[in-house]
């Protein structure tokens, strides 16, 4: 698996033509149209209704973590500014928009914002600079449906140093616990513990509401907190083991939250399935450059029963068998938003966000990114087809590159997904889809994000997360000079 491979990058293609033939040499189907339609001809561009709103056109933004806030979780400059992108991105969904920690010690890095009410004006005033630059390029705002993500971070808690774990977890798990410094059984989270975090996520729903929220996104992916509690299989007592305990803690959050917003919409982000986690190849890393990815030594776990979605006997194969009970269970309590990922950043990206350059903790590609990529798709597919009536947001689109609308317009044309998600390609390029289906307009290839993973190098490393080799803010921002040193080696 881990064998070096020759990467033939996205933007050497010059053609749909030369693309699809590229995939066809990787035996991938992916489904893409020759010709981008504009205006509203354009199944980009189509509505779509939802409760008793429309959302007029079928892409989102992805929430994003900026590690950019207070050390109190407030709001900044650069946070201000990113949501005045997203409203001039054109999207009429906004999934989150940030990554909202419900309470201070489940933030990610001490910069990250908490929806509390010391917090409540300044997030305001994020949903108002979103509105007012839509309103200011598009006109309307009626079909503008915003969303906040409510998080906690579980095992990657760092909430009061930007280098020190503080994991609270919902079991022990034998590879990731000497990844993120777990020691003791008292990093568990007790039964009252969740009681609180219960009560801590129907607060910050409720502030959502107040602020005008259109609904709020209870985080179940990318192995954070709740995530990881639908694969807490080897947990005791009424959160852990079987099906109905592992999913406790989103109908009862979901059962509070009706009692204090019950106008309030409710999404969730899903990481659909996961595998082992990984890491680079030892035999082939370099000082400084890490090997291809492969995947941890898993025998001694197996059936593997510490993850959400995995083969069990398995663990780098997937298996859609609960994700299919979870998305029933949303479906009777009336969640029918869902936004569709996979995995995590932290322990196997490839599969999360595949890229051509990976993140300073990261691991070379072993397999052409596109596997990855095309995975993802298919299983949103499944996953629609099985679901019909749930709108569901499909990811891993970035990585396409010049080919995203092609592959984008395909998929909604066809029915295979709702809504068509940006997450890094937002920050260097926010109006792609725009321009795409605007006529006369060309898409602009010095903006198109080429995942070179400074996003998530700079915040991995304590800097804050930002478009720093395309943006121009960011190619002059002060935390620059040192992202340059930590790539070449030197930090």
């Amino acid at each position: 698996m881990s064998t070096p491979f020759k990467l033939v990058r996205v933007a050497s293609f010059k053609t749909v033509a030369d693309f699809r033939a590229h995939l066809q040499s990787l035996n991938l189907d992916l489904g893409m149209d020759d010709t981008i339609l504009q205006g509203d001809a354009s199944p980009l561009r189509q509505k779509v209704l939802w409760k008793n709103r429309t959302i007029g056109n079928r892409w989102a933004i992805h929430p994003m973590e900026g590690w950019d806030g207070t050390t109190t979780g407030g709001v900044t400059e650069p946070m201000i500014r990113r949501w005045k992108r997203f409203g001039e991105s054109g999207a009429k969904l906004i999934w989150g928009g940030e990554a909202m920690a419900v309470r201070a010690d489940g933030r990610a890095n001490m910069n990250q914002l908490i929806i509390h009410q010391e917090n409540k004006a300044g997030i305001a005033q994020l949903r108002e600079t979103l509105l007012a630059a839509h309103r200011e390029k598009f006109g309307v705002t009626d079909d503008l449906v915003i969303g906040f993500q409510l998080t906690h971070s579980g095992r990657f808690c760092r909430p009061n140093d930007k280098k020190r774990w503080e994991s609270r977890i919902a079991y022990r798990h034998p590879i990731l616990d000497a990844k993120f410094n777990v020691t003791s059984d008292d990093q568990i989270l007790s039964d009252d513990d969740l009681k609180q975090l219960v009560v801590a996520y129907v607060e910050a729903a409720k502030i959502a509401a107040e602020i005008g929220a259109d609904f709020v996104d209870i985080k179940h992916c990318h192995g954070y907190l709740l995530h990881e509690f639908l694969g807490a299989h080897t947990r005791p007592g009424i959160y852990g083991g079987s099906f109905e305990n592992r999913t406790r803690l989103i109908r009862e959050i979901v059962e509070g939250i009706r009692a204090v917003a019950p106008d309030l919409g409710i999404g969730v982000r899903l990481s659909a399935f996961d595998f082992v986690p990984f890491k680079p190849n030892p035999e082939l890393s370099q000082p400084g450059k890490p090997g291809p990815g492969m995947p941890e030594e898993f025998s001694h776990c197996l059936p593997y029963r510490y993850a959400f979605g995995v083969n069990q006997e398995n663990p780098i194969e997937y298996d859609l068998t609960e994700t299919k009970q979870f998305l029933q269970l949303l479906s009777d309590l009336g969640v029918d938003l869902v936004n569709l990922s996979a995995g995590s950043p932290y322990y196997n990206p490839h599969i999360q966000r595949p890229a051509a350059y990976p993140p300073s903790d990261g691991y070379q590609p072993h397999e052409d990114p596109l596997i990855s990529v095309v995975r993802q798709i298919k299983v949103v597919q499944e996953l629609k087809a099985a679901f019909p009536k749930l709108l569901l947001v499909g990811s891993a689109y970035s990585y396409l590159q010049e080919y995203l609308p092609h592959v984008a317009q395909y998929y909604l044309r066809e029915g295979h997904v709702d809504f068509v998600g940006l997450g890094r390609m937002v920050l260097s390029y926010p109006h792609m889809l725009a321009d795409a289906t605007s006529a006369g307009k060309l898409l602009e290839p010095k903006l198109i994000c080429r995942t070179f993973s400074d996003c998530t190098t700079a915040p991995r490393n304590g800097l804050r997360s930002g478009c720093y080799p395309l943006d121009d803010y960011y190619k002059t921002f002060e935390d620059a000079p040192r992202l340059k040193e930590i790539k070449s080696g030197k930090v």
